[in-house]
């Protein structure tokens, strides 16, 4: 649904009798527990899931800040949206203190333990395991990091005491929630062709008595409770450590393919802060996630767009055109290139070189064909970068959820987080799924002699697609923020919602409806469901091979800061909501 929240005085909220929000200053690392005072009454979470979205409105309630609300909403979609994500899982959180006018890259990514080989996706004779087969390998667990950043979070920017930040997801746990369409149609659709529904950690749960769960059913979850007091009381060491961590790399050691994920793995796991990859774009500044993730795709995308397009995009053939050819350079650099920096040379400042993005978009593809990678380091005058990695095209699926929070001074989060498929690797311990995020990496290390850079490697992090998103004004304050689950497609279905904003001048709730198109490599993807007939018709006339298809499994949530308050979003393709603080949510 569409929301538009004007500002309440502060006199209506001692009249509800709510506590003020308190604005999150980076403090490096020491915990905010008490609240201040609020100087405005704009506060909005949108998310995936009602009960997620309530969650995080509560804790506004509370006088919580939007990293706060983060986390418990978070914690709820761990419990009511377990296909796309949870604690066995891990994201990518980008903040912005109000308090000081700095935005940070929190990396949650999972990853690989001291036992990962690169060719541990590989069979017997060399060749690729099938993708099920690796996904339901134990070998696809990464350590998981979203509790660490739940943690990390809270220790830098968080106000209400750590605890109260679990209460509405153990509550829910405890009292049961009741099962959305979507977990239903999820959990039939991956049964016909996955384990889940014989994996006894998950059959039991998802599949009681031999029946898949019904929507509208009340579905409990005390392990989860149990493991989330464990959390609220011990912190880290409530998952990291003791029972739950035992349990996780049991999980991993089941067959088939038996990981080894050990105690000093999860001892070893550390949440990175990371500065954030920015780019100018018309009057604004874009920044998203740096490696190993892909805001750079975002923001090389955009820089094409305005030199393809200077005077602005319109939405008509010429601008979503100018659209595809954009995202087609971009997703090719980032297939060759984006891995995690801390292991092999990403060039990141050189693929979002002004110059560079100038001669880049320049080798604009025809419309036919399929966009080679570029080499920024020739063209820049430095060592070619274009020998040293093979390209890795890897397909991956949605398993993956994103939610937008700002709260009452202004501050804001955009968090994108994942178990990579849906329902992860299949496997359930203490009340959550373990994640399948080592099949992110490379299956192949080599091809044709040269090594891929996402290849795996132990305790790296494999390459990823989120791209949480904010976007500020010429002024450089809070304008936007944006993201989105569905694998890939995650940096096409962000680009969609950043474009129908900055260009075609929509609201959140009109930018997220547009039609979903995906240019990657020479294939174009368009939603045929909500893209105009005449529009396929005259981008096909131009030579675009356009594969028109069904509805997308996007699932964008946008904030907008209006001069009228804020302006949310829900994408219609899922389940969530965009709401401000006003009455709890009724199921």
């Amino acid at each position: 649904m569409r929301v538009l929240f004007v500002s309440l005085a502060l006199t209506a909220l001692a009249a509800c009798g709510q506590p003020p929000a308190t604005s999150p200053q980076d403090n490096g690392g020491e915990a905010r527990t008490e609240a201040a005072g609020q100087t405005a009454q704009d506060a909005m979470v949108a998310a995936a899931n009602p009960y997620a979205v309530e969650a995080g409105l509560e804790i506004l309630r509370r006088g919580g800040n939007a990293i706060d609300a983060a986390i418990a909403s978070h914690a709820v979609l761990g419990l009511v949206e377990p296909q796309s994500s949870g604690l066995g899982g891990g994201g990518f959180m980008l903040v912005y203190s109000a308090a000081n006018g700095t935005t940070k890259a929190l990396d949650g990514r999972e990853t690989a333990p001291a036992s990962a080989r690169p060719d541990m996706f590989l069979d017997e004779d060399g060749k690729e395991l099938g993708f099920i087969d690796r996904v339901q390998s134990g070998h696809s667990i990464g350590v998981p990091g979203t509790v660490a950043l739940y943690q990390s979070a809270h220790e830098r920017y968080g106000a209400l005491p750590w605890a109260e930040l679990f209460e509405p997801a153990i509550r829910l746990a405890e009292d049961g929630f009741t099962v959305s369409q979507r977990l239903h149609e999820s959990l039939v659709r991956i049964s016909g062709f996955t384990r889940i529904d014989e994996n006894p950690s998950t059959a039991d749960y998802f599949f009681p008595d031999g029946e898949v769960l019904q929507p509208g059913a009340v579905r409990d979850n005390p392990a989860y409770a149990e493991t989330l007091r464990l959390i609220a009381k011990q912190g880290v060491a409530g998952f990291y450590q003791g029972t739950v961590a035992e349990r996780i790399i049991a999980g991993a050691a089941e067959s088939p393919r038996p990981a080894t994920l050990t105690q000093t793995d999860f001892d070893d796991y550390q949440v990175v802060v990371r500065e954030p990859v920015c780019g100018p774009y018309r009057n604004y500044r874009v920044c998203s996630m740096p490696p190993p993730s892909s805001g750079s795709a975002v923001v090389q995308t955009l820089g094409i767009l305005e030199v393809l397009a200077p005077d602005g995009l319109n939405d008509d053939t010429d601008g979503w055109a100018a659209l595809i050819d954009a995202m087609r350079l971009a997703y090719a650099d980032r297939d060759h290139y984006v891995a995690d920096a801390d292991f092999v040379p990403v060039p990141i400042d050189a693929l979002l070189n002004r110059d560079y993005i100038k001669h880049r978009a320049g080798q604009r593809a025809e419309p036919g064909s399929a966009a080679e990678p570029g080499d920024p380091g020739a063209f820049l005058g430095e060592d070619p970068m274009l020998p040293m990695w093979a390209a890795d095209g890897a397909m991956v699926p949605h398993g993956t959820t994103h939610l937008s929070i700002v709260d009452g001074d202004g501050n804001a989060v955009s968090f994108t987080a994942s178990v990579e498929f849906a329902f992860g690797s299949q496997r359930m311990a203490s009340g959550f799924i373990l994640n399948n995020e080592l099949t992110d990496f490379a299956a192949t290390p080599e091809i044709d002699g040269r090594p891929v850079a996402n290849a795996v490697e132990p305790g790296k992090r494999p390459r990823s697609s989120m791209t949480p998103t904010l976007v500020f004004d010429a002024d450089d304050q809070f304008y936007m923020a944006t993201g989105s689950p569905g694998g890939n497609s995650i940096i096409a279905y962000t680009l969609k919602s950043l474009v129908g904003v900055l260009d075609f001048g929509l609201d959140a709730q009109s930018a997220i409806e547009l039609p979903n198109i995906i240019a990657r490599g020479q294939s174009v993807q368009l939603e045929s469901e909500r893209a105009a007939s005449e529009l396929i018709d005259s981008l096909r006339e131009r030579g675009y091979p356009i594969e028109a298809r069904g509805g997308e499994n996007s699932g964008l949530h946008t904030i907008i800061r209006t001069p009228a308050g804020l302006d949310g979003g829900a994408d219609p393709r899922r389940e969530g909501q965009a709401r401000t603080m006003g009455p709890a949510y009724q199921p």
